[in-house]
Protein backbone atom coordinates (compact mmCIF):
# COMPACT_ATOMS: atom_id res chain seq x y z
CA UNK A 1 0.00 0.00 0.00
CA UNK A 2 1.42 3.37 -0.95
CA UNK A 3 1.40 6.38 1.33
CA UNK A 4 -1.18 9.14 0.83
CA UNK A 5 1.55 11.47 -0.41
CA UNK A 6 2.76 8.97 -2.99
CA UNK A 7 -0.78 8.30 -4.18
CA UNK A 8 -1.44 12.01 -4.65
CA UNK A 9 1.82 12.45 -6.54
CA UNK A 10 0.97 9.59 -8.87
CA UNK A 11 -2.56 10.95 -9.22
CA UNK A 12 -1.14 14.30 -10.23
CA UNK A 13 1.11 12.76 -12.85
CA UNK A 14 -1.77 10.78 -14.33
CA UNK A 15 -3.98 13.86 -14.50
CA UNK A 16 -1.17 15.82 -16.11
CA UNK A 17 -0.68 13.14 -18.72
CA UNK A 18 -4.38 13.01 -19.47
CA UNK A 19 -4.48 16.74 -20.08
CA UNK A 20 -1.11 17.01 -21.77
CA UNK A 21 -0.99 14.19 -24.24
CA UNK A 22 -4.48 13.12 -25.13
CA UNK A 23 -7.01 15.92 -25.12
CA UNK A 24 -6.84 16.89 -28.81
CA UNK A 25 -7.73 13.34 -29.89
CA UNK A 26 -11.00 13.75 -28.01
CA UNK A 27 -12.05 16.40 -30.49
CA UNK A 28 -11.76 14.17 -33.54
CA UNK A 29 -15.20 12.60 -33.62
CA UNK A 30 -17.06 13.52 -30.46
CA UNK A 31 -20.31 15.41 -29.82
CA UNK A 32 -20.11 19.01 -28.68
CA UNK A 33 -22.16 18.88 -25.50
CA UNK A 34 -21.00 21.14 -22.72
CA UNK A 35 -18.25 22.99 -24.61
CA UNK A 36 -18.06 26.69 -25.34
CA UNK A 37 -15.49 28.50 -27.46
CA UNK A 38 -14.12 31.54 -29.22
CA UNK A 39 -13.40 31.56 -32.92
CA UNK A 40 -10.63 33.25 -34.90
CA UNK A 41 -11.49 36.94 -34.64
CA UNK A 42 -10.63 37.59 -38.28
CA UNK A 43 -12.83 34.84 -39.68
CA UNK A 44 -15.57 33.99 -37.17
CA UNK A 45 -18.27 35.68 -35.16
CA UNK A 46 -17.77 37.03 -31.60
CA UNK A 47 -17.46 34.54 -28.75
CA UNK A 48 -21.11 34.84 -27.77
CA UNK A 49 -22.15 33.83 -31.29
CA UNK A 50 -19.73 30.98 -31.91
CA UNK A 51 -21.52 27.67 -31.44
CA UNK A 52 -20.12 24.69 -29.62
CA UNK A 53 -20.16 22.75 -32.87
CA UNK A 54 -18.20 25.48 -34.64
CA UNK A 55 -15.38 25.45 -32.10
CA UNK A 56 -15.02 21.68 -32.25
CA UNK A 57 -15.18 21.69 -36.03
CA UNK A 58 -12.44 24.31 -36.25
CA UNK A 59 -10.17 22.43 -33.84
CA UNK A 60 -10.92 19.11 -35.53
CA UNK A 61 -9.68 20.52 -38.84
CA UNK A 62 -6.31 21.30 -37.26
CA UNK A 63 -5.62 18.27 -35.09
CA UNK A 64 -4.21 15.01 -36.39
CA UNK A 65 -5.43 11.76 -34.83
CA UNK A 66 -3.44 8.52 -34.99
CA UNK A 67 -3.22 5.13 -33.26
CA UNK A 68 0.17 6.11 -31.82
CA UNK A 69 1.72 9.52 -31.13
CA UNK A 70 5.29 9.85 -29.88
CA UNK A 71 7.68 12.68 -29.18
CA UNK A 72 9.85 14.40 -26.60
CA UNK A 73 8.97 16.79 -23.81
CA UNK A 74 10.57 19.38 -21.56
CA UNK A 75 8.91 20.47 -18.34
CA UNK A 76 9.47 23.32 -15.91
CA UNK A 77 7.67 22.84 -12.62
CA UNK A 78 7.36 25.70 -10.15
CA UNK A 79 6.89 24.35 -6.64
CA UNK A 80 5.82 26.39 -3.64
CA UNK A 81 8.82 26.91 -1.37
CA UNK A 82 11.46 26.44 -4.10
CA UNK A 83 13.19 29.47 -5.60
CA UNK A 84 14.07 27.82 -8.91
CA UNK A 85 11.74 25.76 -11.13
CA UNK A 86 12.45 22.05 -11.46
CA UNK A 87 13.37 21.00 -15.00
CA UNK A 88 12.91 17.56 -16.53
CA UNK A 89 12.88 16.14 -20.04
CA UNK A 90 12.28 12.87 -21.82
CA UNK A 91 10.05 10.97 -24.24
CA UNK A 92 6.37 10.08 -24.42
CA UNK A 93 4.23 7.55 -26.28
CA UNK A 94 0.43 7.62 -26.46
CA UNK A 95 -1.13 4.40 -27.79
CA UNK A 96 -4.85 4.19 -28.41
CA UNK A 97 -6.36 1.34 -26.40
CA UNK A 98 -3.09 0.71 -24.53
CA UNK A 99 -2.30 3.82 -22.54
CA UNK A 100 0.50 6.33 -22.07
CA UNK A 101 4.22 5.86 -21.43
CA UNK A 102 5.99 8.92 -19.97
CA UNK A 103 9.76 8.36 -19.82
CA UNK A 104 11.86 10.92 -17.96
CA UNK A 105 15.51 10.96 -19.11
CA UNK A 106 16.84 14.01 -17.23
CA UNK A 107 17.73 14.77 -14.49
CA UNK A 108 16.91 11.24 -13.25
CA UNK A 109 15.55 8.36 -15.29
CA UNK A 110 12.07 7.07 -14.48
CA UNK A 111 9.07 5.72 -16.37
CA UNK A 112 5.35 6.18 -15.75
CA UNK A 113 2.94 3.75 -17.44
CA UNK A 114 -0.79 4.51 -17.36
CA UNK A 115 -3.05 1.65 -18.47
CA UNK A 116 -6.86 1.48 -18.41
CA UNK A 117 -6.93 -0.07 -14.94
CA UNK A 118 -3.55 0.75 -13.40
CA UNK A 119 -0.70 3.20 -12.95
CA UNK A 120 2.91 2.04 -12.66
CA UNK A 121 6.06 4.05 -11.95
CA UNK A 122 9.50 2.48 -12.43
CA UNK A 123 12.95 3.67 -11.44
CA UNK A 124 16.04 3.79 -13.64
CA UNK A 125 16.86 0.16 -12.82
CA UNK A 126 13.39 -1.03 -13.81
CA UNK A 127 12.24 -1.64 -10.27
CA UNK A 128 8.67 -0.67 -9.34
CA UNK A 129 8.52 2.55 -7.33
CA UNK A 130 4.75 3.09 -7.29
CA UNK A 131 1.96 0.80 -8.39
CA UNK A 132 -1.74 1.63 -8.22
CA UNK A 133 -4.72 -0.45 -9.31
CA UNK A 134 -8.24 0.82 -9.73
CA UNK A 135 -9.59 -2.01 -7.60
CA UNK A 136 -7.42 -0.84 -4.69
CA UNK A 137 -7.52 2.94 -5.17
CA UNK A 138 -11.02 4.29 -5.89
CA UNK A 139 -9.60 7.71 -6.86
CA UNK A 140 -7.79 6.03 -9.74
CA UNK A 141 -11.14 5.12 -11.24
CA UNK A 142 -11.90 8.83 -11.65
CA UNK A 143 -8.49 9.42 -13.22
CA UNK A 144 -8.81 6.49 -15.59
CA UNK A 145 -12.36 7.42 -16.57
CA UNK A 146 -11.15 10.90 -17.50
CA UNK A 147 -7.97 9.68 -19.20
CA UNK A 148 -9.55 7.02 -21.34
CA UNK A 149 -12.56 9.14 -22.20
CA UNK A 150 -10.00 11.37 -23.88
CA UNK A 151 -8.13 8.51 -25.55
CA UNK A 152 -11.40 7.03 -26.87
CA UNK A 153 -12.61 10.41 -28.16
CA UNK A 154 -15.57 10.51 -25.75
CA UNK A 155 -15.89 14.28 -25.42
CA UNK A 156 -19.29 13.98 -23.76
CA UNK A 157 -17.60 12.08 -20.92
CA UNK A 158 -14.65 14.49 -20.87
CA UNK A 159 -16.92 17.47 -20.39
CA UNK A 160 -18.27 15.74 -17.30
CA UNK A 161 -14.94 16.67 -15.71
CA UNK A 162 -14.10 20.01 -17.37
CA UNK A 163 -15.64 23.26 -18.44
CA UNK A 164 -13.96 23.87 -21.80
CA UNK A 165 -13.45 27.09 -23.74
CA UNK A 166 -11.05 27.93 -26.51
CA UNK A 167 -10.16 29.70 -29.71
CA UNK A 168 -8.54 29.07 -33.07
CA UNK A 169 -6.36 31.33 -35.17
CA UNK A 170 -4.79 30.34 -38.45
CA UNK A 171 -3.40 26.82 -38.13
CA UNK A 172 -3.28 27.05 -34.34
CA UNK A 173 -5.70 26.52 -31.49
CA UNK A 174 -5.84 26.90 -27.72
CA UNK A 175 -8.09 25.40 -25.06
CA UNK A 176 -8.75 26.36 -21.44
CA UNK A 177 -10.02 23.64 -19.09
CA UNK A 178 -11.45 24.15 -15.61
CA UNK A 179 -12.36 21.05 -13.58
CA UNK A 180 -16.01 20.67 -12.79
CA UNK A 181 -15.49 17.36 -11.01
CA UNK A 182 -14.79 17.96 -7.27
CA UNK A 183 -12.32 15.07 -7.02
CA UNK A 184 -10.21 16.38 -9.88
CA UNK A 185 -10.50 19.95 -8.58
CA UNK A 186 -8.76 18.88 -5.36
CA UNK A 187 -5.55 18.64 -7.38
CA UNK A 188 -6.03 20.65 -10.56
CA UNK A 189 -7.17 24.27 -10.85
CA UNK A 190 -6.90 24.80 -14.61
CA UNK A 191 -5.16 23.63 -17.78
CA UNK A 192 -4.19 25.68 -20.83
CA UNK A 193 -3.28 23.84 -24.02
CA UNK A 194 -2.13 25.14 -27.39
CA UNK A 195 -0.88 23.56 -30.59
CA UNK A 196 -1.49 22.87 -34.24
CA UNK A 197 -1.55 19.27 -35.50
CA UNK A 198 -0.49 18.15 -32.02
CA UNK A 199 -0.22 19.64 -28.56
CA UNK A 200 2.78 21.98 -28.40
CA UNK A 201 2.42 23.81 -25.09
CA UNK A 202 0.69 22.91 -21.83
CA UNK A 203 0.32 24.87 -18.61
CA UNK A 204 -1.02 23.09 -15.54
CA UNK A 205 -2.09 25.14 -12.53
CA UNK A 206 -2.45 22.96 -9.45
CA UNK A 207 -4.88 23.81 -6.69
CA UNK A 208 -2.12 24.11 -4.09
CA UNK A 209 -0.24 26.70 -6.17
CA UNK A 210 2.35 24.62 -8.02
CA UNK A 211 2.56 25.19 -11.77
CA UNK A 212 3.93 23.12 -14.66
CA UNK A 213 4.88 24.36 -18.12
CA UNK A 214 5.36 21.57 -20.64
CA UNK A 215 6.63 21.83 -24.20
CA UNK A 216 5.94 18.92 -26.53
CA UNK A 217 8.78 18.58 -29.04
CA UNK A 218 8.75 16.81 -32.42
CA UNK A 219 5.48 14.87 -31.96
CA UNK A 220 4.86 12.39 -34.78
CA UNK A 221 1.99 10.07 -35.66
CA UNK A 222 2.56 6.35 -36.23
CA UNK A 223 0.23 3.52 -37.19
CA UNK A 224 1.50 0.97 -34.65
CA UNK A 225 3.62 0.67 -31.53
CA UNK A 226 7.31 -0.08 -31.97
CA UNK A 227 8.44 -3.32 -30.35
CA UNK A 228 10.27 -1.63 -27.49
CA UNK A 229 7.23 0.52 -26.74
CA UNK A 230 4.80 -2.39 -26.87
CA UNK A 231 6.87 -4.08 -24.16
CA UNK A 232 6.18 -1.16 -21.83
CA UNK A 233 2.47 -1.99 -21.81
CA UNK A 234 2.87 -5.76 -21.30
Amino acid sequence: MTSRGTRLAAWGMACALACTLSLPAALQAAPAAGVSGVGDGSQTAPASQVSQQALLAQVRERVQSAPVVRGQFTQLKTVQGFRQPLKSSGDFVVARGKGIAWQVRQPFASTLIVRPDSLLSRGADGSTAVQMRAQDEPVLRTINAMLFAVVSADLAQLTHYFEVSGQVQGAGWSLHLVPRDPVLAQWLQAVDLSGQQFVQSVQLQEARGDRSQIQMVNPVAEQALRAQDAALFD
